[in-house]
């Protein structure tokens, strides 16, 4: 099996990190049963990127300010 290079941007890494940080939390409290294990791992990126969305929208860093 050839092996693939993945290259992600800060903030795709960032999104990763939480939604890998979610996806455990469901696997640790049995809400991902062994066949819903794909339902979670989408519905954790999902909740990922809501966060990001979220904490964008309440917070002005200091590259966005002019």
């Amino acid at each position: 099996m050839a092996k693939k290079h993945i290259t992600l941007q800060h903030s795709e890494s960032v999104i990763v990190q939480a939604a890998a940080q979610i996806y455990s939390a469901y696997i640790a409290s049995g809400r991902a049963a062994d066949g819903d294990n794909t339902k979670y791992l989408k519905q954790s990126i999902k909740d990922a990127i809501t966060i990001a969305r979220s904490v964008d929208d309440a917070v002005i860093s200091d590259g966005e300010m002019e």
